[in-house]
């Protein structure tokens, strides 16, 4: 039977996928700055502008549930336009959410403010849905590097961006403007300018192709990697599930962690520390989980995770509170847990979602995370005000087991 050769690759089109996953980096790199930059000064905002403390977890709330609706609507959007216009849109929404909040603070409009708090948030989701689109432009074999990729980027703008509350907080004082808000004038140029790269620079690449079904009773070909399942509802479920357990136990335990901290005789400066080297646990080891996915797949890394968050929080419940250096320590391994999943749970998700609904299902899992983390932060203060920390820590611990199981039981490959 005589078989067509396939055509030549043409240098441009090799080229292309590498010069896409570049523009997500840039604008990843912008929309973190903008993201830790609002974030950072969100609740300062708010109680200074009702001169209450009772209403300043508003801002908090506000992101969440903006977030949430956020990334099923950004994830609509992908579907049917494209990741280009999704993700450009988003940014976009963000951008215009930020200005809203300068204009609330500066003409002390607070419905004006919460408004924009929530549009803000709205936008905000595309930084985590933006792995989906990294994933999705490489090769399978190394889908798990490029989401891993894409999310390390957000970490060096978040980094810069707390450090230039001050700087942003002169020039608004400057303007006429709140010193708080100065962060927002950031977020809305960053924003902005993460909006135009992916509008100007990401073009419309074709989907790579994706991995034959197999027989069932056969081996894995020579040199082939790990199998996943190509598609199915197990899959989706699986990874969604993976990623919105490990969202609830890292919320509920980092929500609480300062509360304990300060409570116990340490400085905030002492408890932001901590915090910071959780966050850069949460994002930092993103392309060496991404090269272990792609190694042992999806599966085995999410399963690991499992036991990573558990570490984290039988340490974090156990260890004396006069103890910083544990107490980091168990915020690192839960970042570290939580990051594992993430690149797992996405892995397996991107795998055995079908095409035609993909950018859909990915931003309903987003959406599931978003719901986690905000009952995980509201439920943590009920258990903390109940049993104590160490509850709180040990239980939410032990919860993520339950993604063992759920790895376990997925269905077998096709």
């Amino acid at each position: 039977m005589t078989r067509t050769a396939p055509a030549p690759a043409t240098p441009g089109a090799s080229r292309a996928p590498g010069r896409a996953l570049t523009v997500l980096v840039v604008s990843q790199v912008l929309g973190g700055a903008g993201t830790a930059a609002g974030i950072t000064v969100g609740a300062l905002l708010a109680q200074d502008l009702f001169d209450s403390t009772s209403l300043s977890g508003l801002p908090v709330a506000l992101f969440t549930i903006g977030a949430a609706l956020g990334a099923a609507a950004l994830g609509r959007v992908c579907q049917h336009r494209g990741r280009r216009v999704g993700l450009a849109l988003g940014n976009g929404v963000a951008a215009a959410g930020s200005a809203g909040v300068v204009a609330g603070a500066a003409a002390h409009q607070p419905a004006l403010l919460l408004a924009a708090l929530f549009v803000y948030g709205a936008g905000t989701a595309t930084g985590l849905l933006a792995r989906y689109a990294g994933a999705e432009l490489a090769p399978p074999a190394r889908r798990g590097r490029a989401a891993g990729t894409v999310l390390v980027a957000m970490t060096l703008g978040a980094v810069a961006g707390p450090n230039l509350v001050g700087p942003t907080g002169q020039l608004a004082h400057a303007w006429g403007i709140p010193r708080l808000a100065g962060p927002f004038l950031l977020a809305t140029a960053a924003y902005t300018a993460a909006a135009l790269v992916l509008l100007v620079w990401l073009r419309p690449l074709p989907a790579p192709p994706e991995p034959a079904a197999e027989d069932p009773g056969a081996g894995p070909a020579s040199g082939a990697g790990p199998r996943e399942p190509v598609r199915g509802t197990s899959g989706v479920v699986t990874g969604a599930t993976v990623m919105v357990v490990a969202q609830l136990v890292m919320i509920s335990v980092m929500t609480m962690t300062p509360v304990h901290l300060t409570g116990h005789g340490h400085g905030t400066q002492t408890a932001g520390l901590v915090i910071a080297l959780h966050v850069g646990a949460m994002l930092l080891p993103s392309p060496l989980s991404g090269l272990l996915a792609d190694r042992v797949g999806g599966g085995p890394v999410a399963a690991v995770s499992g036991g990573v968050l558990l570490g984290g929080g039988l340490l974090a419940g156990l260890a004396p509170p006069a103890s910083v250096v544990l107490s980091a320590c168990a915020l690192v391994l839960l970042g570290i847990g939580w990051n594992l999943a993430l690149i797992g749970g996405t892995t397996l998700l991107t795998h055995a979602a079908p095409a035609e609904t993909r950018a859909t299902v990915q931003g309903l899992a987003d959406v599931g995370m978003s719901v986690a983390g905000a009952t995980g932060g509201m439920v943590s203060g009920l258990v903390v005000t109940g049993s104590g920390y160490p509850t709180l820590a040990v239980a939410a611990g032990a919860l993520a087991l339950a993604v063992i199981p759920a790895v376990a039981l997925r269905g077998s490959p096709r």
